[in-house]
């Protein structure tokens, strides 16, 4: 009777707590990206509050509080200095295209007359009706494509205030989060209903991909983006950072990277006549926006997550698809959870299969 009272008691604290879970999940939906990036940068900066910890042991307070300050001089300051700026070309690139001052039609125009004619006897002979059709439905594509990113840009421009109360929503937390992390944490992982060893296993490889996405791929995504900017802006291509922003975003991606953006540019800036710009564009492509990545990344967290270079694609893209910017950092971490989860899995079925053959041979016969 105890027992069976003991079960229902355990059942409903569990339904409880499903209930409360769900609810709580409902009343913070509205700041769930502002307290997930606040858990990011607590993590990050996680040593650096240690360090600064052991020069004043017992001030927590103050060391969270010089933390924060060195995360808003280094990260937030310059960050929001760049998104002005890139919703400003924003806004500049959405009124040319509505007026039609930028003509991507007219653009591939260009690129085609500049190519040898055979090559051009063979476009025009393609698979599809016409080289114009073919001309319009990019020209369309793209359009459509610049337009959408300018737009969700002016949104955030339109949408300050709200911007800036989820912003100061997730510095706020971030503060506590530095603070009190060394028991969050580990209590967090307690409280899991999982062994101490598999919840240990997520653990590390949750924090391991979150640094190597954010510290690694984020950091060398902006170091590329920002060296694409600079080139873009040496060889007189406007709207720069706009397109050092999309240059930063493709960097993330796995078999795309940044060249997705630069060498469209090169090219177009071959058929209008502008040879040493685009052979500006092309050496800043292959020589330092390239290395980029094969230099900083093994310096800052090395390559080794244990995700397939494909798994990251899909889950990075679909990660966007879903929930936006923090579907960067989301989508790989789901996809890497996934794979640990099943990893450990086959090894607890593989243990159990080799005691249960380890008893049958020690069974005595005919027991």
């Amino acid at each position: 009777m105890t027992i069976s009272r003991q079960r229902v008691e355990n059942g409903g604290l569990v339904v409880v707590l499903m209930l409360v879970t769900i609810g709580l999940t409902l009343i913070v939906s509205g700041f769930i990206g502002a307290l997930f990036w606040a858990a990011l940068a607590a993590l990050l900066f996680q040593p650096l509050f240690q360090r600064l910890l052991e020069r004043w042991p017992g001030r927590r307070n103050a060391a969270a509080a010089v933390t924060m300050l060195i995360i808003t001089i280094a990260v937030v300051i310059p960050a929001l200095t760049i998104a002005s700026l890139v919703v400003e070309q924003a806004a500049g690139v959405y009124n040319q295209i509505r007026t039609g001052q930028i003509d991507f039609a007219h653009y591939f125009q260009q690129i085609h007359d500049a190519l040898p004619q055979r090559i051009q006897h063979v476009v025009d002979n393609s698979g599809f009706d016409s080289f114009e059709q073919a001309q319009r439905r990019l020209s369309q594509i793209v359009s459509a494509s610049a337009s959408t990113l300018a737009q969700r840009a002016l949104s955030i421009g339109a949408n300050a205030a709200a911007f800036l109360l989820v912003f100061g929503v997730a510095l706020y937390v971030t503060f506590f989060l530095l603070r009190d992390g060394e028991q969050i944490g580990p209590a967090i992982v307690r409280a899991l209903p999982l062994e101490r060893g598999v919840a240990a296993r997520l653990t590390d490889k949750f924090v391991s991909v979150v640094r190597a996405t954010v510290k690694g791929s984020g950091v060398v995504a902006v170091a590329q983006g920002a060296l694409g900017a600079i080139t873009f802006a040496i060889v007189g291509v406007p709207a720069a950072l706009l397109w050092g922003l999309l240059m930063a975003i493709a960097a993330l991606l796995p078999a795309v990277g940044p060249a997705i953006i630069w060498a469209p540019v090169a090219i177009y800036l071959f058929a209008i006549g502008d040879i040493w710009q685009a052979i500006v564009v092309i050496l800043s492509g292959v020589l330092v926006i390239g290395l980029a990545d094969n230099i900083l990344r093994p310096i800052l967290v090395g390559r080794d997550t244990g995700i397939p270079d494909w798994l990251v694609l899909v889950t990075t893209l679909g990660g966007i698809d879903l929930i936006g910017l923090s579907g960067i950092v989301v989508g790989p971490l789901t996809g890497a959870l996934f794979i640990t989860g099943w990893q450990i899995l086959a090894e607890q079925r593989d243990a159990t299969e080799t005691e249960d053959a380890e008893h049958e041979r020690m069974a005595p016969p005919g027991g």
